[in-house]
């Protein structure tokens, strides 16, 4: 993602899993890795029998807790302090990578004299909209090295450009995500200062930035003792030098929380610091949950990117082509060649019908013109405003938070499409979901209609997964799927081929870009499969001869290739299908190459330049990996190199000189539009350019750095069906928390219906302190009902001191209680939704649900059944203040005006 980690790009920050048994330290934050991510965590402990310190920093204490060397509970919520203690640890004794620092970051660059810190904000930075709750960047940018062209010699394109970025449905949509998976565009070269010693360069705003962030303030703030925190940096530093590196490795303990775009930023900048980026057992590692998330992002199941992360031309913004790739042109870096990757791609989808004379089909793709993210669009539904959903291997009924918004969005339908393995929550609300119990839905005034279709499992199609650690593998059929499951690839391609029939005698222009589709895939088999061996090969790309494209470089702006993904360029290089390599690792050398394929190119570790010093030089024989061969003139080593083969460490680039010959031979980072990893980022993050702490949008306690207590630009639905708990409530005054277990996969649907997996785990429990057991009056196994604004559920008490309370600087203690959020009402092994209890407010860079912290009150028993259960949390909500008011499905009445014409709003 742009302007995060050390604004690398998307992924940019990820090094090959394997390569964790390369590291001397390893920090395991925001993720149970043992029990969520077993088969990786192998490597871990392979890092550990070679002398590896391994430290694992999460409320819970867990089997990767039992693991580690040491195990640090804190606060729900603050490892922003807590990771910025250790950036304030790194710069106030002086123990980050000098030369590093120095040479591959932006250190050295001066800030504009109009930009203020959020240290003299109290908690904002510069820029800020209190009414939009937005920012405008014109603050943040650096100071240029010559004084910008007057206004007047502005050309009328670049000024209609900055006056669409400042149109409210573009500012909505998706700031983050807009220069796809190149560096957001800057204004001009900065001035700089080497010596890292002007007040206004990048270096003293950091050091400045983090200096409240002190091994007290950890203390205080996050509840970690400042032994404990001392430890941590003792480990951290010392095992982050020219011959030793640590790693870094997160999930959605991270990434699911209104500031997790930022968690994800302060750890890349620590490890920036520490030159623990690009090298060899370094890097952060971002783990993955399913086995093709990885892919579902490349080639992506999102809104606001198009294949390779480029980014989705907005309707306000580019209504030609050239408009669309107007930020990369001239720019310095591979994203110079944005024109020639999406050229690429719209050749791949409409062939022969995308020419030059019609701006290459650009007008047959949608455009965004808004936020069109999972939680708005259920929004949109509750409120009329959608008509029709499909929903793919997704079970937003249970899987959700605040999951009773999502079924009453989906009961707002005209019809619904469910592709799964079982018949989920999401086919069966309709008749079976907990509103019916309650009266506030019914099947007689649900109009959904809803179409069940089976799919098949990853054993009975082919195809290839992305990993973790961006690695493509091919996986053969093992059997055929039973009776009418198929294929995703099965179901959309004969959905397209029965659309494109029926449209075969348009004449309507809205119909083209269906019927202009290249949609000749080759079938196979009774069941008519589409070949996806062939869409592959289209995903790889085809020259002007017909042959299968080896590297993206060679992907040209003139139409004469194609391309479905250019990152993805090369995985049938040679006409050989690449990912379904596998040699094994013994027959191999240490970075196992030929096991599948990595994008880019087959490289296993990104930005690996970094790895040798500005010279070309390894940073330390023990740590050697990509470096320059004087004698052979390229770069040589382990990898694939991150970097032009045969660019020299001395490579000046000329005037005038773009794309990736605008990088210098001492740039390693060359998604970046000036080749350095940013440690602070002038643009592309929507809520900063240096991560702040903020308090999640319930917190129980107040913000202790700043008066600004939650993320001011954070992302929320109002409506009566995403009611929030007020922050430092006494009525909701406990932290709670989601998470997954071993025994059952995500929302349940796989796992609660298969007999030995039911019965390792039987039922939907919670985990609470003995201390919290004892305030409480709750007794281990027996019930204890958890209530919110949203509603109340019930759960089986586990008494465990593996969640212990937190306790403040000023003597606050936190109580947190851990929930698994596996079960729902149907499966052999049935429960109350975990996700019911809670809200939804968004990180503003991602969309992504703040799901793994938010505040609720505990009392023994069972909750009420029936209409009683809605009093019961009307109760509550009266004595919190919040707003009453009741959801309901009646039909398609027009009602109160906050809702909209069409809601299920009563």
């Amino acid at each position: 993602m742009p302007g995060l980690g050390a604004s690398f790009g998307r992924g940019g920050a990820t090094n090959f899993l394997e390569d964790l048994a390369n590291s001397d330290c390893i920090v395991i934050e925001g993720s149970n890795m043992a029990e969520c991510h077993p088969v990786g965590f192998q490597w871990v402990g392979e890092a550990k029998a070679r002398g590896a310190k391994i430290v694992h920093i999460d409320p819970r204490f867990t089997r990767t807790s039992a693991i580690a060397d040491l195990h640090v509970p804190l606060r729900i919520g603050t490892d922003i302090a807590f990771l910025g203690g250790l950036i304030n640890y790194v710069l106030t004794h002086e123990l980050y990578f000098k030369e590093y620092v120095a040479a591959y970051t932006n250190a050295a660059a001066l800030v504009s004299e109009e930009y203020v810190d959020s240290e003299d904000l109290d908690g904002l930075f510069s820029g800020f909209d209190a009414e939009n709750r937005q920012y405008d960047e014109a603050s943040w940018q650096y100071e240029p090295e010559e004084p910008p062209n007057s206004g007047s010699d502005q050309p009328a394109e670049a000024a209609e450009q900055k006056r669409s970025d400042q149109d409210p449905d573009v500012r909505k949509s998706d700031r983050g995500q807009a220069a796809g998976s190149g560096g957001p565009p800057i204004a001009a070269k900065p001035k700089r200062d080497d010596t890292l010693q002007h007040p206004r360069s990048v270096f003293q705003i950091l050091k400045r930035h983090f200096a409240r962030y002190t091994p007290e303030m950890v203390s205080e703030v996050c509840g970690v003792e400042p032994e404990v925190f001392e430890q941590v940096a003792k480990w951290v530093t010392e095992n982050s030098k020219r011959d030793r590196t640590t790693a870094w490795v997160y999930s959605v303990g991270w990434t699911q929380h209104s500031v997790g775009a930022q968690y994800i930023r302060t750890c890349a900048i620590l490890q920036t610091l520490l030159g623990n980026i690009g090298r060899p057992g370094g890097g952060i590692m971002a783990l993955r949950g399913h086995a093709s998330i990885q892919g579902s992002t490349d080639v992506p199941t999102l809104f606001n990117l198009l294949p390779g992360y480029l980014p989705m031309p907005h309707a306000a913004q580019h209504s030609t082509l050239e408009e669309y790739v107007a930020d990369a042109e001239g720019k310095a870096g591979f994203w110079g060649n944005k024109k020639s990757y999406m050229v690429s791609l719209l050749k791949a989808w409409w062939g022969e019908n995308a020419t030059a004379e019609n701006d290459f089909a650009f007008d047959y793709l949608p455009k965004i013109n808004g936020d069109h993210s999972s939680y708005r669009t259920i929004s949109d539904m509750i409120k009329g405003k959608v008509s029709g959903y499909f929903l793919v291997g997704e079970n937003p009924t249970v899987g959700h938070p605040n999951s009773r918004m999502n079924r009453f969005g989906l009961a707002n339908l005209d019809w619904l499409v469910v592709r799964d393995l079982q018949m989920i929550e999401s086919a069966t609300f309709w008749k079976e979901g907990p509103e019916i119990e309650t009266g506030e839905m019914s099947p007689d005034t649900i109009g959904t209609e809803v179409f069940f279709m089976p799919a098949a499992t990853h054993v009975e199609k082919e195809g290839t997964f992305t990993q973790t650690q961006r690695v493509l593998q091919w996986r053969h059929k093992a059997v055929e799927p039973p009776n009418d499951a198929r294929s995703d690839l099965w179901f959309y391609f004969h959905l397209g081929r029965i659309l494109r029939e029926r449209l075969k005698d348009s004449t309507d222009p809205r119909d083209r870009p269906l019927l202009d589709l290249t949609w000749d895939y080759p079938v196979e088999g009774e069941t008519q499969d589409p070949s996806a061996d062939a869409v592959l090969r289209e995903i790889n790309g085809f020259g002007p001869d017909g042959a299968l494209l080896n590297s993206y470089m060679q992907m040209e702006e003139d139409g004469s290739t194609s391309g479905g993904c250019w990152i993805y360029c090369g995985v049938y290089a040679d006409g050989v299908n690449q990912a379904d390599r596998r040699k094994p690792g013994k027959e191999q050398g240490p970075v196992a190459s030929e096991w599948g394929w990595a994008w880019p190119l087959n490289r296993r570790m990104l930005y690996n330049r970094a790895s040798a010093d500005p010279e070309g030089n390894p940073w330390s024989e023990r740590k050697k990996y990509v470096y320059w061969d004087e004698a052979a003139g390229e770069w040589t080593g382990l990898d694939v190199p991150d970097f032009e083969k045969k660019k020299r460490p001395d490579y000046v680039p000329p005037d005038g000189a773009k794309a990736q010959d605008a990088i210098a031979g001492v740039d390693p980072f060359v998604m970046q539009g000036d080749g350095k990893a940013w440690l602070f980022a002038p643009a592309g993050v929507v809520d900063g350019p240096l991560p702040t702490h903020y308090e999640p949008a319930e917190s129980v306690v107040g913000n202790g750095l700043y008066k600004q207590q939650a993320n001011p630009t954070l992302e929320m639905i109002e409506g009566p069906w995403n009611r929030a708990n007020p922050a430092r409530s006494e009525v909701y005054p406990f932290q709670v928390t989601t998470y997954r277990l071993t025994e059952h996969h995500t929302a349940g649907g796989m796992s609660r219906t298969l007999p030995y997996l039911a019965e390792l785990q039987p039922e939907f429990f919670v985990e609470i302190s003995p201390e919290l057991a004892e305030l409480r009056g709750l007794r281990n196994n027996e019930y204890a009902t958890l209530v919110s604004a949203r509603t109340a559920i019930e759960a089986k008490v586990l008494v465990t001191e593996r969640v212990r309370p937190i306790r403040l600087g000023d003597g606050t203690v936190v109580h947190q209680i851990g929930m698994p959020y596996h079960w729902s009402y149907s499966g052999i092994s049935t429960g109350d939704a975990a996700n019911d209890l809670l809200g939804i407010v968004m990180d503003p860079n991602t969309h992504i649900q703040e799901s793994k912290v938010s505040s609720c009150d505990i009392v023994p028993g069972r909750r009420p059944r029936g209409p009683e259960l809605l009093e019961f949390v009307e109760g509550f909500r009266r004595r919190a203040g919040v707003e009453s008011g009741k959801v309901g499905t009646n039909g398609r009445d027009p009602v109160a005006a906050e809702a909209g014409e069409g809601s299920t709003i009563t």
